[in-house]
C-alpha cells in the first residue's frame, strides 16, 4: 500500500457514487493500525469468541453484557450522577440513498467536534491544523498560536500528532490532544468563530507517555461535563495496568485539568485501566460510556467502561474471565475492525473500522446491554478513522486513506450517512 502525499485543495463538495450500504454481515477484528487487507468474514463474539462454522459463518449467538466479569474494583467507586445531557440524540439505520460527500481532499484527518452551529472542527495530524468544515462543504482554517496558524507544539510522526478534538460550547473552549516532542498532552483553547481563531492556549494534561504507535488521543466531555481523555500504552505493555503511570488509561479530569470528584482514586485523573489503545469514546442517554479498543494479535474490542475497571491489557486480549478483570460486550477479529472512533445513538453504537474498512453497527440497549449482532452499516470507503452524531440526526464519517491506505480520488473526505 502507498501512503498518500500532498492532497488538493479542501472544500469540494460531490455525490459519494462509490459508497455501498451493506446488509447483515457478521464478523470480527482486532490489531493495530497495520497495513490494510481486503475486508474479510470472520467471527462476531459478545464477550467470548464464537466458534466458526465450515463455511465460515459464525454460530449463532446471544450476546451478553460484561457485567458478570465487572471487577470488585469498579464497585468500590460510585459512578456520577450526568449532570448535562447526553448526545444520544438519533436512532435507526443508515439510508442508502442519501449518502454523500461534506468535503474531499483532506491530508490524513483525525478528528471532528460539532459546533452549536451545525459545523465542524476537523484535527489534521500532520499538518497541525483544525479546519471548520460547514455542512454545506465550505472548509475555513482556523488561525491557532503556531507558525502559519499551526497548532504549537505538535511534532508529527508515526501516529502522532494532532489528534483529538472536542468543544464545549458553553465556555467556549476547545480541547486537544497532541503528541509533542515527549509527550502527548490535552490543550485547551479559547475559540472565538467569528474571528477564526484558537488562542490563550493551557496545559490541561501533560507528560503521557507518547511513541510512534499506541498514543490513544481521544477525548470528549461527558454526560456530566468532566473530560474524559483515551491514552495507549505507548509499547509499555506493562504501563498499562500501573495506576502510576498515564499511558493505557482512560482518564477523567475536570476542564482545568485536575483528577474529577468522584474518581476512584481521589487524587488521580485515572478512570479505568488495562487498556492497549482506547480511540473511542461515547455515552448512552443513559450515561453508560462505551469504549473502542485496537487489540495486539487476534481480538478487537468494544467495551463498557466503568470507574475503576480494570480491562485486562497485557494480561488478556479480547475476553478472559479472568476474576478482577472486565471482559469487553463485543469482540472482532484482527482483519475486520481495528476500531478508532465510535459514535452512540439512542439504539446503537457505530464504530469506525481502519483494517477492516466499514463501519459497523451494534445494537445496544440501556445499561451496556448489546441486543443483536454487529452488522457492517458501510463499506466501500477504506478506511475509517471517526464517525458522530451530527446535530441534525445523521453520521459524519471520516476517512483514513491517506495514512497506511490506498488514496483515491477525493480522498480523505467527510462523508454525511443519514439515518433512517
Amino acid at each position: 500500500m502507498r501512503r498518500g502525499g500532498a492532497r488538493g485543495q479542501a472544500g469540494a463538495v460531490r455525490p459519494a457514487g462509490a459508497v455501498l450500504l451493506a446488509g447483515v454481515l457478521l464478523a470480527g477484528c482486532a490489531g493495530g493500525e497495520a497495513e490494510a487487507p481486503a475486508p474479510g468474514q470472520g467471527s462476531v463474539a459478545a464477550g467470548a469468541s464464537v466458534p466458526s462454522t465450515t463455511d465460515g459463518a459464525p454460530e449463532p449467538t446471544t450476546p451478553t453484557t460484561g457485567a458478570s466479569a465487572a471487577p470488585s474494583a469498579a464497585a468500590a467507586a460510585p459512578e456520577p450522577e450526568p449532570t448535562t445531557t447526553a448526545r444520544a440524540a438519533a436512532s435507526g439505520v443508515p439510508d442508502p440513498a442519501g449518502v454523500t460527500d461534506v468535503v474531499t481532499g483532506l491530508a490524513v484527518p483525525w478528528d471532528l467536534a460539532f459546533l452549536p452551529d451545525g459545523s465542524a472542527l476537523v484535527t489534521l495530524r500532520d499538518e497541525a491544523r483544525v479546519l471548520r468544515v460547514t455542512a454545506d462543504g465550505s472548509v475555513t482554517p482556523l488561525a491557532a498560536d503556531g507558525p502559519d496558524g499551526r497548532v504549537a507544539g505538535v511534532v508529527p510522526g508515526g501516529e502522532g500528532g494532532l489528534l483529538g478534538i472536542t468543544t464545549d460550547a458553553t465556555a467556549g473552549s476547545v480541547f486537544v490532544y497532541l503528541s509533542g516532542a515527549d509527550d502527548n498532552r490535552v490543550v485547551r483553547y479559547a475559540l472565538d468563530q467569528a474571528a477564526g481563531t484558537l488562542s490563550a492556549p493551557v496545559p490541561v494534561v501533560t507528560g503521557i507517555p507518547r511513541s510512534e504507535v499506541h498514543n490513544g488521543g481521544r477525548l470528549d466531555l461527558g454526560p456530566d461535563g468532566m473530560l474524559y481523555v483515551a491514552t495507549g500504552d505507548a509499547r509499555d505493555r506493562d504501563a498499562a495496568p500501573d495506576p502510576a503511570s498515564l499511558a493505557g488509561k482512560i482518564l477523567r479530569v475536570t476542564p482545568d485539568g485536575a483528577p474529577a470528584p468522584g474518581n476512584p482514586d481521589p487524587a488521580s485523573p485515572v478512570w479505568s485501566s488495562g487498556h492497549r489503545n482506547v480511540q473511542g469514546l461515547g455515552w448512552s442517554a443513559d450515561g453508560t460510556m462505551w469504549a473502542g479498543e485496537f487489540g495486539q494479535d487476534t481480538t478487537d474490542e468494544l467495551n463498557v467502561v466503568r470507574p475503576g475497571a480494570d480491562h485486562g491489557w497485557p494480561e488478556v486480549e479480547g475476553a478472559g474471565g479472568v476474576p478482577g478483570l472486565t471482559d469487553p460486550v463485543v469482540t472482532w477479529r484482527t482483519d475486520d475492525a481495528s476500531p478508532s472512533g465510535i459514535a452512540v445513538t439512542d439504539d446503537a453504537v457505530y464504530l469506525a473500522a481502519l483494517r477492516g474498512q466499514r463501519l459497523w453497527r451494534v445494537p445496544v440497549g440501556p445499561g451496556g446491554t448489546v441486543t443483536g449482532e454487529p452488522q457492517v452499516a458501510l463499506d466501500g470507503l477504506g478506511r475509517l478513522r471517526h464517525v458522530e452524531v451530527a446535530p441534525d440526526g445523521a453520521l459524519w464519517v471520516l476517512t483514513s486513506n491517506t495514512f497506511r491506505g490506498d488514496p483515491r480520488e477525493g480522498d480523505d473526505r467527510v462523508v454525511r450517512v443519514p439515518l433512517r
